[in-house]
């Protein structure tokens, strides 16, 4: 069995109750010297241990055994490859010394990081056009970004609710829809009628829970609808434990609250239509092939993509995946990440990256080795999904998806077993966007970056007016 070590989380617990390593000993029955063994890690946890700090200190012994160690040093890793550290990054021996013996400096630092990002972005964002005090806020996406990878992009009473729900209401992937019918009516008296477009108020879904009707658009297709009710279904059976996931959070405003609480909704719909454990067995067994799962879940191929982020089950995990949406434009409009990957969190316009490319082949698959200028890489697949189309000024409305892990895991999948891997000067050499992107003589930069300076020779010109 594997050994479990709490050094970090048991010397904040001391921290937190104000006491010395010997009034800790004392209260669980132990020296002091064991404590002091316990918080280095030169100590395991024992069961005998885990139950006196549950019952001495009234603490969930899975608070105690959780160890994030691993997801905060990824975390400290990709903030001290940012730019503003340049030439002075330390190694990771000394971020795991700083994560062991000073976790809330570390925490701090990690939240000033953020707030130095999201100052970034607002700045890209607003550029001098906009009022100063929009840059006082954080904006819901990165909050929200930020509360699903805190939390892994998994959450487990999610998982189980959508689990106890099928038990009681078994049907077929094409049978759900009616299944989710049925129960809206039966147990909570709702009724679900199909509306023509033009009576929706360019809305897709109106629940009116006064008069229990939930609205669907014509312009839905099946697998949409589908969703649409099983994401009503959380908020009518389950808006108890959406305030219980988000109480102890630092989500903050009531607008972030209500996005935040949409989002478990659609996490809850998808773990309803696409059950965790047959899901990861056909993903397994299939080389992650999305068609194939979205066929036997009656699902979409976008719906896929999101619902493989939360592979993150402990006993049962699948390929860490982000995932990212774009639009024509090159604006996020999605964005989940089961990694510590920055391509994740800042990334999406890099003309480089075969994201944009799809748009030029609608429905087919792209895949791509890629490099980050850090020297991470990656396997990423990109391909167009639509958006309801329901007249003639609503046609064309397609996004671009991509779909990426980490190149370590890329044999897992099956479009990798005719692509074959490039050698290792030969990965597409992408950035997160040309603001933070430090690569030189990069012929499709568009923008100075904001924290290198590119040289200037006016005796040539090089690929862009960037540089010379």
């Amino acid at each position: 069995m594997q050994k479990t070590f709490i050094g970090t989380q048991l010397r904040q617990l001391r921290r937190d109750h104000a006491q010395t390593q010997a009034e800790m000993g004392r209260v669980l029955g132990v020296s002091a010297a064991y404590i002091n063994l316990l918080e280095r890690n030169q100590r395991s946890l024992s069961v005998p241990m885990l139950m006196a700090l549950a019952d001495h200190y009234n603490v969930d012994w899975r608070d105690v055994v959780m160890d994030k160690s691993a997801n905060i040093l990824a975390d400290l890793r990709n903030a001290v490859q940012d730019p503003l550290f340049a030439g002075s990054q330390p190694d990771i021996q000394e971020l795991r010394a700083a994560i062991d013996h000073a976790p809330v400096l570390v925490q701090n630092f990690l939240k000033l990081h953020q707030s130095h990002r999201t100052a970034m972005d607002n700045i890209m964002r607003f550029g001098n056009e906009r009022m100063p005090q929009e840059f006082l806020t954080s904006s819901p996406e990165t909050v929200i970004h930020d509360f699903f990878r805190n939390n892994f992009n998994y959450f487990d009473i999610l998982e189980r609710a959508a689990e106890a729900l099928s038990a009681e209401e078994p049907c077929q992937p094409y049978e759900m829809q009616m299944m989710l019918k049925n129960r809206l009516k039966r147990r909570h008296a709702i009724d679900v009628v199909t509306t023509p477009v033009e009576q929706m108020q360019e809305a897709l879904r109106i629940y009116d829970a006064d008069n229990r009707v939930i609205q669907l658009s014509e312009a839905l297709d099946y697998q949409n609808r589908t969703f649409q009710l099983a994401h009503i279904l959380c908020f009518v059976e389950l808006s108890d434990t959406l305030h219980t996931i988000t109480a102890d959070s630092l989500v903050g405003s009531e607008r972030s609250i209500a996005r935040c609480h949409v989002e478990l909704a659609n996490y809850f719909a998808a773990a309803l239509l696409m059950p965790y454990d047959a899901l990861h067995a056909l993903a397994e067994q299939s080389g992650y092939d999305i068609d194939r799962m979205a066929s036997a879940f009656a699902v979409s191929f976008e719906q896929v993509c999101q619902r493989l982020t939360t592979l993150q089950r402990e006993t049962r995990r699948g390929v860490p995946f982000f995932f990212l949406r774009v639009d024509k434009a090159g604006n996020v409009t999605k964005r989940f990440n089961a990694t510590s990957f920055n391509i994740a969190e800042y990334g999406g316009s890099c003309p480089v990256w075969n994201l944009h490319t799809a748009f030029r082949t609608p429905g087919v698959i792209l895949p791509q080795f890629v490099e980050l200028p850090d020297g991470e890489k990656f396997f990423t697949l990109a391909r167009t999904t639509e958006r309801p189309v329901y007249s003639m000024q609503t046609q064309d409305r397609r996004l671009a998806i991509s779909l990426g892990c980490e190149v370590k895991h890329a044999h897992k999948l099956i479009y990798t077993s005719s692509f074959q891997k490039p050698d290792e000067d030969a990965y597409s050499k992408i950035g997160i966007n040309c603001h933070l992107c430090q690569r030189r003589n990069c012929s499709q930069r568009a923008h100075d970056p904001l924290f290198t300076e590119l040289t200037t020779d006016t005796s040539r010109r090089g690929e862009t007016r960037y540089e010379s």
